[in-house]
């Protein structure tokens, strides 16, 4: 008999997050069903999610979300996981075929050295993939090697890269996110939460700009020393606009490119408002 990559069952572990994700959980999980294993830790949905997680054969564990990384890191240490090797999602991210055949060759035959992969997703609005807008590929840590990597938060969001027990490999075959798949409203009201975080966060960080990070040949850490910077600026949304619209070349998105540049400039502005809130309300 002879085997195909769709009926093996790899063994590699699946964490995907969720919160009322009916729309996209059932296509997560459909993506990624040649794993062993695939684990949905849910924030308390009070959709159809976590049945239809079930139904496609994920097992679905409740646990309220603090962070992106806090949420990753409680499923490696307490939801009881069977693979080395584990492989992180949100549930609006879809495996494709061409990213399942890569990760099949690297995890057959990865060194005892390697404790994690760095990987890269396309950023979807509609049909249209942001590839310049988005800045396309951005590096973040998603596949671990359990007891050698940790997620480390920042802001609402990650690390994109952090340090590792270990070497950090790539895998240079993106997997798809679809951002925008719940509609507008609901983004808008999920940003609206990361803003409060943000800008909390942001009157505790420390504000000293990390100037040498901006000549640095590591593309992650030009970015966050960048995102430092752009922290300090006047008209820091005009800024993001600006940069990811003209300098990211996000007109080449099209009508797409236009619209995420300036709804993340939107976002940013959102920050800018609530850090002066937060501000008026501590000195009155």
């Amino acid at each position: 008999m002879t085997s195909t990559i769709e009926n093996l069952s790899f063994p590699l572990t699946v964490v995907i997050l969720a919160r009322n994700e009916q729309q996209n959980i059932g296509r997560c999980v459909g993506a990624v069903r040649w794993c062993s294993e695939v684990v949905v830790i849910d924030d308390g949905s009070t959709d159809q999610t976590v049945q239809i997680a079930e139904a496609a054969g994920a097992r679905v564990l409740q646990h309220k979300f603090e962070s992106f990384a806090a949420q990753r890191n409680w499923a490696m240490e307490r939801a009881s996981l069977r693979n080395e090797w584990v492989l992180h999602l949100d549930a609006d991210e879809v495996m494709t075929p061409e990213l399942q055949k890569a990760l099949m060759a690297n995890l057959s035959e990865v060194p005892p050295e390697v404790a994690a992969f760095r990987m890269c997703r396309k950023t979807m609005l509609s049909e249209t993939w942001l590839k310049y807008s988005d800045g396309f590929p951005v590096w973040i840590m998603r596949l671990v090697k359990r007891g050698q990597a940790q997620f480390v938060s920042s802001g609402h969001g990650e690390v994109a890269v952090p340090t590792v027990d270990g070497v950090m490999g790539t895998i240079r075959e993106p997997f798809l996110h679809f951002a925008f798949s719940k509609g507008w409203a609901d983004w808008i009201e999920r940003h609206n939460r990361y803003s409060s975080r943000e800008a909390m966060l942001e009157e505790e960080r420390d504000h000293t700009i990390a100037w040498d990070g901006l000549i640095s040949f590591d593309k992650a850490q030009r970015r966050a020393a960048l995102r430092g910077l752009s922290r300090q600026l006047p008209f820091r949304s005009l800024f993001r606009f600006l940069y990811q619209y003209l300098f990211k070349l996000g007109f080449l998105d099209g009508r797409a490119g236009y619209t995420f540049c300036r709804m993340m400039a939107i976002y940013e502005y959102w920050i800018v408002l609530k850090r002066c809130e937060r501000r008026r309300e501590i000195t009155s």
